[in-house]
């Protein structure tokens, strides 16, 4: 099973499917992994009920942080900002399938971090150790 998670992370990596930016966007942020340069921007776009319309990702780094950005954004398209907030290393880790290190952690989180950076603002953002041992 590990298998076939390594090859949908491959995948995602050599070919994303929501890799871009969205120029308007009703919320962007942006973050880096200072142990290993990964970098993940996430725009969204929001309807007046609060739903996420259309997300997409952007940046560099390892397959790791670039697939968990690819998968997280196609998740939370059509969610409501409420149900987006709740996310958490759980879902991160279900959607990968694969156990991983704590410094590969760190990677696959970093699209939640700046998910939620952008969803709750800069003073509320976690660090990704914090996000590592919730």
């Amino acid at each position: 099973m590990d298998d076939l998670y390594r090859e949908v992370i491959i995948d995602r990596y050599q070919n994303p499917r929501f890799r871009g930016e969205l120029d308007p966007h009703d919320y962007s942020y942006q973050d880096d992994n200072p142990v290993c340069g990964d970098h993940v921007r996430i725009d969204l776009r929001v309807d007046e009920s609060e739903t996420v319309t259309e997300a997409k990702f952007s940046g560099d780094g390892c397959s790791i942080s670039q697939a968990s950005a690819d998968l997280l954004v196609e998740k939370i398209t059509g969610m409501k900002l409420e149900d987006v907030r709740k996310l958490g290393k759980a879902d991160i880790l279900e959607m990968l399938g694969i156990e991983l290190g704590p410094v590969r952690l760190k990677c696959a989180l970093l699209s939640l971090k700046v998910l939620k950076g952008g969803v709750y603002g800069l003073d509320d953002v976690m660090t990704l150790d914090e996000l590592a041992a919730s």
